[in-house]
């Protein structure tokens, strides 16, 4: 009974991950510039790959695994919005164009206050 538990929740666990990282990368396909695809790639990549980390690990019915894979999990969670970030302010810095569906820069009004 515990087995057919354990492989429910790796099973929901797999899908759910391939469902984000599927959405990431139709993100990264669909959105109209570098600044929203990397947010779609940033955001669902790293739910998606986290879930489908942790669900290896709890899979693995081994401690000692499930630690690694959960402390990849976090380092995850910790560097991707500091590195989607980083991303962001080099390719404003570098002159991306917002997409004209952008409402507002505020990137451009800090830079111009700074002046």
């Amino acid at each position: 009974m515990l087995d057919l538990v354990l492989a429910l929740v790796v099973a929901i666990m797999l899908v759910a991950g391939g469902v984000f990282t599927f959405l990431a990368a139709l993100g990264i396909l669909r959105l109209p510039d570098v600044y929203t695809r990397m947010h779609a790639a940033s955001k669902a990549g790293t739910v998606g790959s986290g879930l489908m980390l942790l669900a290896a690990g709890i899979h693995s019915l081994d401690v000692a695994i499930f630690t690694r894979a959960l402390a990849g999990f976090v380092f995850f969670v910790l560097t991707a919005p500091v590195a989607a970030h980083l991303v962001a302010k080099a390719a404003h810095a570098a002159g991306y164009r917002l997409s004209r569906l952008t409402v507002m820069d505020d990137m451009r009004e800090q830079a111009a206050k700074k002046r």
